[in-house]
């Protein structure tokens, strides 16, 4: 098969933006989605994860382990199936969402996908920074200050640039190599901390309602799986449509859920003897404390490379997000731009605000809310066996195929903008006890209570647009894929 030589070529700069791969340029196998998996989920942020359920959710270890499971193959194995749209399309997740929303109606789920993909970068930028400056204290004792904090930001958003700016086939290259490292380095790290363990407070501590396991495994899945569902098709989009459907998801779940269990299982066991790490406005430092001095050097590389990996496919979509919000500027360009946002999140975190994990929560039940609306009406539209016109995803003109109404499918946007508000009714969004962002009027009840405000999103969602959505979708009007191919994919 020929393999394009100018846009997907490890070290060479990725010239396609957000059109349709053509059949020529399919390459590659369902493992990739393993290594892609698994290079974003290997970073330090699933111990904190870890912990809270401890802390904060009153869970012992053997419901921690349960929880970490089903949150995290279980929300990775719904990031897989929705990775079978670029396969399908070849295009990346929002930019295939226009045959689904509309032209015009596409732009809020894009917007809201945007703003996530920029507070997930901000998050593993701030924490990687923090990294940095411990490893330059470590092995220089060079003293954290304004100017050193800021230099640490510019190294990591530079290396994100550099990885994300090259584009796809770079960081497939990477995702496998480099996971396999950071990923050994994270096992001998995680070996001295087990050793840490107060295992007579763990296995003493009480088990938690059954309610808060219902409520750990939507705080996981929401933390981890639901915020990756809009972005698997931007990895799977160069994949050849032979692929079986099933490969696909059994890799995204277990190159996710592997990493993700054995690190927010450990971040449980070490919760349950010590309860700091949940609390810590410095996770890296927090976790460094627990250590023998000399591992410091070896943890703080596998922390920082293991935020980079993570970082790099985050931005990565992010540009193609802002493409498809109808940016017009080359991908490369585009991630450039991204990494500036990037920055001033990182400042805000840390020179300006004083928490670090307030946020972090608030911002993961807040933004779970539209996203899993969004997956509410796709996972629907992709069950009626939904092709995609290349063509008519690129023309944003009232001559496209996804023009509808307006440039609106009213039941996909109506449906979505319902869902938002179903969701929120159950939403509580707070820093603390005494710092409530936002509380819906229903967050006292049950589901409430329960962080279950995303699933209630999703599940009004595809509620609204399977009762309204019209079966079917516009046929191909040129250069789409063959009948045969369609009906294929739309049985897989």
């Amino acid at each position: 098969m020929a393999v394009s030589k100018t846009n997907d070529r490890v070290g060479a700069i990725e010239t396609r933006g957000i059109e349709p791969v053509p059949d020529s340029e399919r390459h590659g196998h369902a493992g990739q989605m393993f290594w892609t998996w698994f290079a974003a989920n290997i970073s330090i942020l699933g111990l904190p994860l870890g912990a809270t359920l401890v802390a904060f959710r009153g869970l012992d270890i053997w419901q921690s382990v349960l929880v970490a499971v089903l949150g995290s193959f279980g929300s990775f194995a719904l990031v897989g199936a929705l990775s079978l749209a670029g396969r399908k399309g070849g295009a990346p997740a929002l930019t295939l969402s226009r045959a689904v929303f509309g032209q015009r109606g596409n732009a809020g789920p894009t917007l809201i996908t945007w703003l996530s993909r920029v507070g997930w970068e901000t998050i593993s930028t701030t924490t990687a920074a923090y990294a940095l400056l411990a490893l330059l204290d470590a092995a220089f004792g060079i003293r954290r200050n304004t100017v050193l904090t800021l230099l640490c930001l510019l190294v990591f958003i530079a290396c994100t640039l550099l990885i994300s700016g090259l584009g796809h086939a770079t960081i497939m290259w990477i995702n496998k190599w480099a996971t396999v490292v950071f990923g050994v380095l994270n096992l001998v790290v995680m070996g001295f901390l087990i050793s840490t363990v107060d295992w007579s407070k763990v296995l003493d501590a009480p088990a938690g309602p059954a309610s808060a396991v219902v409520a750990g495994v939507g705080f996981i899945a929401s933390g981890t799986g639901i915020g990756w569902a809009n972005a698997g098709a931007d990895y799977a989009r160069y994949l050849p449509r032979a692929i079986p459907g099933r490969r696909l998801v059994v890799a995204s779940a277990f190159g996710a859920g592997i990493p993700l269990v054995l690190l927010i299982s450990l971040g449980s066991l070490l919760s349950a003897g010590d309860p700091t790490l949940a609390t810590s406005s410095d996770p890296v430092a927090a976790i460094n404390a627990m250590l023998p001095s000399w591992m410091a050097i070896p943890y703080l590389v596998a922390a920082f490379g293991g935020l980079l990996m993570s970082n790099h496919l985050s931005t990565y979509s992010a540009g193609l997000t802002m493409i498809t919000l109808g940016l017009r500027v080359p991908r490369t360009w585009a991630v450039a731009i991204d990494v500036v946002v990037m920055f001033a999140g990182g400042i805000y975190f840390m020179l300006i605000a004083d928490d670090f994990y307030g946020p972090f929560s608030t911002f993961l039940t807040l933004l779970a809310v539209p996203i899993s609306a969004w997956i509410g009406v796709v996972v629907v539209d992709s069950l009626r066996g939904r092709t995609y016109d290349p063509r008519a995803l690129m023309d944003t003109t009232r001559s496209s195929a996804y023009w509808y109404t307006g440039g609106m499918r009213l039941p996909a946007v109506l449906g979505w903008a319902l869902a938002i508000v179903a969701g929120l009714l159950f939403t509580k969004a707070s820093t603390s006890a005494s710092d409530v962002w936002f509380a819906g009027p229903l967050s006292g009840t049950w589901l409430g209570v329960n962080g279950l405000g995303w699933a209630v999103s999703m599940a009004v969602a595809a509620a609204v647009y399977a009762l309204f959505g019209r079966k079917g979708s516009p046929a191909p009007r040129g250069g789409g894929e063959p009948a045969a191919t369609r009906l294929q994919g739309a049985g897989r």
